[in-house]
């Protein structure tokens, strides 16, 4: 996702006196003030952990990742498996469990999907305190025997996306994984509480094109763009085909054929 949106001002909160310790470590860590009396955001910290909470009269609940309750868990148990459409766009077959790195990893719903099916997974949040929240519902993870050993396979790296993929060290990884934030224009893209919180905060992926453009320098073996059903195509090299989804779909760029490890 893109760096914080010009204008939106941000604070970091305790909930409760036993979380200010914590909430000033996060402040000085994110470069955010305690205290901001015209703030459009809150991260907060209390007993569940970090949550972000739009502030106003009209702001949605707040929002925190958990990879152990919830949709998460649901997904794990009773999302399809291998048989879910995200898991044949990045060539996960009979013995082919991809190393991926997912670029735009926002709340690593996708993330977690992939390493509860065994993938080793890379994320890259370039948006602070979205990174935050991420940071913390991984750490959180780790706690509970079921999913400590999916979270395991999920490293968090810091910075901007495009600069981490074209300064890579290390194994490159086969699969690189986008799904940049798209300009929606109809009201109902809006409904989903995350979608509200984040427009304001991270706004558009303007840099789509050289998102794909150095995913597809340092993959080695395919890169996959998840797009709304309709959108077109990122700008630059035209996707070979695409898995359409209801409301999604994945333009899939080959590079190299994934087969089982010999």
């Amino acid at each position: 996702m893109s760096e914080q949106a010009a204008g939106s001002r941000i604070k970091v909160e305790a909930l409760g006196e036993a979380y200010q310790p914590l909430a000033e470590q996060w402040a000085q860590r994110l470069n955010v003030p305690l205290d901001e009396p015209q703030a459009d955001f809150a991260l907060q910290i209390g007993a569940q952990g970090l949550q972000l909470q739009q502030l106003g009269p009209e702001a949605p609940g707040p929002v925190r990742v958990d990879f152990v309750e919830g949709g998460a868990a649901h997904r794990r148990l009773f999302g399809g498996g291998t048989g879910q459409m995200i898991a044949t766009a990045v060539g996960i077959q009979q013995g082919v469990r991809p190393r991926v790195l997912d670029a735009t990893a926002g709340l690593g719903k996708d993330a977690f999907v992939l390493a509860s099916l065994g993938c080793e997974m890379s994320l890259i949040e370039r948006q602070p305190l979205i990174g935050a929240l991420l940071e913390d519902g991984l750490a959180r993870a780790l706690d509970d025997v079921e999913v400590a050993p999916i979270v395991s396979r999920m490293q968090l790296l810091k910075g901007n996306s495009i600069d981490v993929m074209r300064n890579w060290e290390g194994e490159p990884p086969q699969v690189i994984y986008l799904d940049p934030m798209f300009p929606h224009r109809e009201k109902t893209a809006l409904v989903k509480k995350e979608m509200r919180l984040f427009r304001p905060l991270v706004g558009d992926d303007n840099d789509a094109p050289a998102l794909l453009e150095a995913a597809l320098a340092l993959a080695t073996h395919r890169v996959v763009v998840k797009r709304p059903r309709k959108a077109p195509c990122i700008a630059g090299p035209k996707p070979s085909h695409a898995l359409d989804g209801k409301s999604s779909r994945y333009d899939i760029y080959p590079k190299k054929a994934l087969k089982p490890a010999g």
